[in-house]
């Protein structure tokens, strides 16, 4: 009986953790609306990418963004990976295998990125923190429905007000950096960039 009992407590603190909201100050809000006011305004973007992954390895590439939901970063030879957001999925490739696996964009903070009139008050939206220093802003989130999956930390130069990275910590603690450089937004981009399609066996190249 004393087992049940601690773990319902157990449950019960759990879920007043995922939704408990922490007291933010006139400029951590005035910054949030900031920020949110950028992103919405954004609908295509273009852009070079560096990428920091969890070993400490590096890789570029180009990105491309039109918002909502749609995405492709193209990673420089000899790098044999593709990622593709199509609006439903982040599709993960391996180009040299041929292989690709999708994850629902509701089911990791990357998504948080891509969403239409995206509001860190949004019930979908757990906002973790607003950190702001002399020159940047940084905000971290995660998907509220499962916070466990990982965290989305966007960066902001504030002079001019910009997006300049983002960082993905997933739930084996392990963080991907992206930081973007030679960003043009407003630009026209072919919906072909954001559709991927699995190549059936015996076609040719």
């Amino acid at each position: 009986m004393l087992r049940k009992i601690l773990l319902s407590l157990t449950i019960v603190l759990m879920g007043l953790w995922s939704t408990q909201a922490f007291a933010l100050t006139d400029a951590e809000t005035a910054a949030l609306k900031q920020a949110e006011t950028y992103l919405n305004g954004v609908k295509t973007l273009k852009a070079r990418f560096l990428q920091v992954n969890p070993d400490g390895g590096s890789v570029e590439g180009d990105v491309y963004v039109s918002r909502p939901g749609r995405m492709r970063l193209v990673y420089d030879p000899p790098t044999p990976m593709l990622m593709v957001a199509d609006g439903a999925f982040l599709i993960y490739v391996d180009t040299e295998m041929k292989d690709a696996s999708h994850i629902s964009l509701d089911d990791t903070p990357a998504g948080i990125l891509l969403k239409d009139n995206l509001s860190f008050t949004d019930p979908a939206v757990k906002l973790l923190g607003v950190k702001q220093e002399a020159g940047t802003l940084e905000i971290t989130t995660a998907m509220a429905k499962d916070p466990s999956v990982g965290k989305l930390t966007l960066v902001f130069s504030t002079a001019p007000f910009e997006l300049k990275q983002w960082r993905v910590l997933d739930a084996q603690n392990k963080e991907v950096a992206v930081t973007i450089y030679d960003a043009k937004t407003g630009v026209s981009l072919d919906r072909a960039l954001f559709r991927y399609e699995t190549r059936k066996s015996g076609d040719r190249d």
